[in-house]
């Protein structure tokens, strides 16, 4: 893994952990740090030693916004151009074949919501707090926010939360479904990745291409992804890692897959 000026990575067992490092300012996302998370998430994708993803931030902040100081001198073509970088990084994220779970330590606000909803977990802490304030600086939610939030949140809650723009904390994120768990801020990290290796024990094709079916099938109609899940079961039916698990099963023993 490469150095990065405003990231921190750190791999533990087949666990990497990526940190946004902009403590200064509350770790917001300019063009620097998009350009540096697209290519670590490729790096992780690539890397056949990491098998899941926790993404944070250093400090009191997950990522609070993008960088408004930078946003603030773009033209309307400009802004357009950093808003497509922003979902580009976002999709990527959200489509990696290996599990990424938010470990939201403070402010996720903005981009930052924006961040933590292309994950496929959001693990709070009891400070963390949500929200997309773009309304407030006469713009929209442009990373994803009016897509991914509806349909975490549902359509009502949603626009409520963007017309508002009203900050919620981890518990009220927990309860309208913008946040998975809640945890004490000095056992975030460590509840997070005790998660991260649960999921780690399990057969990984099968981790992957369930995450792949789920992703494709919430954004079709009910028959097409029966049909996408039908033909992404294809692939686990055959491999070892199928093998392995209906074996240990019957044979009442611990499964060993594959890159475990």
């Amino acid at each position: 893994m490469k150095d990065y000026s405003t990231l921190v990575f750190e791999q533990k067992g087949r666990i990497g952990i990526v940190k946004v490092n902009r403590p200064e300012a509350l770790n917001a996302l300019n063009a620097t740090v998009l350009e540096e998370l697209s290519d670590i998430f490729g790096e992780i994708e690539a890397d056949d030693s990491i098998g899941i993803a926790i993404l944070t931030g250093e400090g009191r902040a997950f990522v609070a916004g993008a960088d408004i100081a930078a946003m603030k001198e773009m033209s309307a073509l400009e802004g357009r151009a950093f808003m497509i970088k922003g979902q580009a990084v976002m999709n990527k994220i959200e489509g990696l074949s290996k599990p990424v779970i938010a470990a939201v330590n403070g402010f996720a606000l903005g981009g930052g919501c924006e961040l933590a909803m292309a994950c496929d977990f959001r693990f709070a802490s009891d400070k963390a707090k949500f929200g997309q304030p773009e309304v407030n600086l006469g713009i929209i939610p442009g990373f994803g926010g009016t897509q991914r939030l509806p349909r975490l949140v549902g359509k009502g809650m949603a626009k409520m939360l963007i017309f508002s723009a009203e900050m919620i904390g981890g518990e009220e994120a927990k309860a309208i479904g913008l946040a998975e768990k809640v945890f004490p801020a000095d056992e975030l990290m460590a509840e997070t990745e005790k998660f991260a290796e649960l999921i780690l024990s399990k057969a990984p094709i099968a981790v992957s291409l369930a995450k792949a079916a789920i992703n494709n099938g919430v954004n079709v109609d009910l028959l097409t992804g029966v049909n996408f899940e039908a033909e992404a079961s294809v692939a686990p039916f055959g491999s070892e890692d199928r093998q392995e698990g209906m074996g240990a099963f019957l044979e009442k023993r611990a499964a060993g897959f594959a890159n475990k």
